[in-house]
């Protein structure tokens, strides 16, 4: 007997036969037709729902997974519209594996539509493009990590070929990726990916379709039309996407300066500028480190790279936060959703505007990567930083790794700032016993606990790590990636791929 699919609506169960690989179901005036089919991406497939009949206002979604429990869904796509195609991209499966999916509609008067199953075979990962090695361990019996899966932007050594923007779920299995490497990949609410590749920065969906795309020579083209005089290099380390649309991005430009002290002769400084494009691509928006901090002010790795800014982020009274690792500072831009001055408000770290609790030097953080701000109240945020310790200052004002200094560190940290009193205190730090030259990334997951990246740790820089801890005093690991040949710039958990969707397994 041929499996059924079923309609059920207020007055009771219609079951109804399965036609052919492309399925018709009646209920009542509501129609709806199937088909899976592959795309660009060897791991993601794309599920058509086609409602032949009225189904305004209908939702529609897939369920997903290695068997007929499936155990994965996506989120819901809506509305539908009579004759649409709704193309679902299903995302999230592992290389050379066959999987069950089947779509779901529902109408707004309660009538359901449940596709028979379909099966899907995902394709090899591209053989021109090393994956890295991956382990999982969860070391700490009785603790389990928060769900979801990894989002990784990773590195490569120079000279080899390897994936760099990969989704493992827990147990290290790659579950999608990009081919074009990304500094970094985030997740868009609107289920998109952004990403940049320095030379460009770029929207796409779950299989690789460019949605978007913003080239360095547009972006320079626009700034001459609102009178800024600078060329940007290019893209660099991070990307915003406001709540209006706006992408917000960090770009490098260089300026000649003449004997500057210590440095004779010509010098080609290197500083970031900040820039706010629309959803037309115009810049609407720009600042320039050059006309707000001192080149001569360069505390630990000098002259050319002067600020080497990383990290972006909006904050809830709509200004911005903008890390420079060469400066160890996080400054705050008067940004006032676009029209602000550009003044900084304040900046924070060691010789800037907040004094730390206890006055060591020690405890700021050096090098940063990722702040990312975990609450507000009032004037007062917690602030997680990962802290890569470069150059870090001991009571003395001696700089790590020099005699009679302690060796450098890296830590995982979260700070409160006090912008009334400009007091820094740090609430809690976790040490992984090892120095971490670059990168890295922090968060808190749904559960509490707080998961951190380190990307290069000496004295082996082509491997990587990432935990998950508990927030305690005396952390404990609950979960660690291990990642071998690549450095993971940034390595954060995400739910799902989906919008608003939870992924446990």
């Amino acid at each position: 007997m041929k499996p059924r699919e079923r309609c059920v609506s207020s007055t009771g169960l219609v079951l109804i036969s399965l036609l052919s690989t492309m399925i018709t179901a009646g209920c009542g005036s509501s129609r709806v037709s199937s088909q899976v089919a592959p795309t660009q991406n060897p791991l993601v497939a794309q599920y058509n729902v086609v409602p032949t009949a009225s189904a305004s206002g209908a939702q529609s979604w897939v369920e997903f997974g290695p068997t007929t429990s499936y155990g994965r869904q996506t989120s819901s796509v809506s509305p539908i519209q009579r004759g649409f195609v709704i193309p679902i991209l299903v995302a999230g499966m592992k290389p050379s594996t066959t999987y069950h999916m089947r779509a779901h509609v529902i109408w707004p008067d309660g009538t359901t539509w449940v596709d028979q199953d379909h099966t899907f075979t995902t394709g090899a990962l591209p053989a021109a493009l090393t994956p890295p090695g991956i382990t999982v361990t969860e070391p700490t019996p009785g603790l389990s990590p928060a769900p979801g899966v990894e989002l990784l932007s990773l590195n490569e050594p120079s000279g080899t070929n390897m994936l760099q923007s990969v989704v493992t779920d827990l147990q290290g299995n790659i579950i999608w990726y990009y081919q074009a490497g990304a500094f970094p990949i985030k997740l868009l609410p609107n289920g998109h990916l952004i990403l940049n590749t320095d030379s460009d920065l770029r929207e796409i969906d779950l299989a690789g379709n460019t949605i978007r795309d913003v080239s360095v020579a547009q972006v320079n083209q626009a700034l001459l039309t609102i009178g800024r005089s600078f060329t940007i290099i290019n893209f660099s380390h991070d990307v915003l996407v406001l709540p209006n649309g706006h992408w917000i991005t960090i770009g490098q430009i260089s300026q000649n300066y003449t004997d500057l002290p210590g440095y004779p002769g010509v010098t080609a400084v290197l500083g970031d500028v900040v820039v706010d494009i629309d959803t037309a691509g115009n810049v609407v928006w720009a600042w320039s480190a050059f006309d707000y901090l001192d080149v001569n002010r360069h505390p630990f790795f000098g002259l050319p790279d002067w600020t080497h800014s990383n990290a972006l982020v909006y904050t809830a009274d709509g200004n911005l936060l903008l890390s420079m690792r060469a400066q160890s500072w996080i400054l705050k831009l008067d940004y006032a959703n676009g029209s602000g001055s550009g003044n900084i408000l304040w900046k924070l770290g060691e010789d800037g505007d907040f004094t730390i609790t206890g006055g060591d030097p020690s405890q700021w953080f050096y090098a940063q990567h990722y702040p990312n701000i975990l609450s507000v109240d009032g004037t007062q945020s917690t602030m997680a930083v990962y802290d890569d310790g470069n150059y870090r200052l001991d009571v003395n004002g001696v700089s790590c790794g020099s005699s009679p200094a302690p060796a450098c560190y890296s830590r995982a940290t979260i700070f409160q700032i006090d912008e009334t009193t400009d007091v820094a205190t740090l609430l809690w730090q976790d040490l992984p016993g090892f120095f971490s030259s670059w990168g890295g990334s922090i968060g808190t997951l749904g559960n509490g606990d707080v998961e951190f990246a380190n990307s290069a740790p000496v004295p082996s820089p082509s491997t990587s790590s990432i935990f998950e801890v508990t927030p305690n005093e005396n952390s404990q690991v609950v979960w660690q990636m291990n990642i071998n040949g690549e450095n993971a710039y940034r390595g954060y958990r995400i739910p799902s791929l989906y919008p608003g969707i939870i992924w446990n397994q």
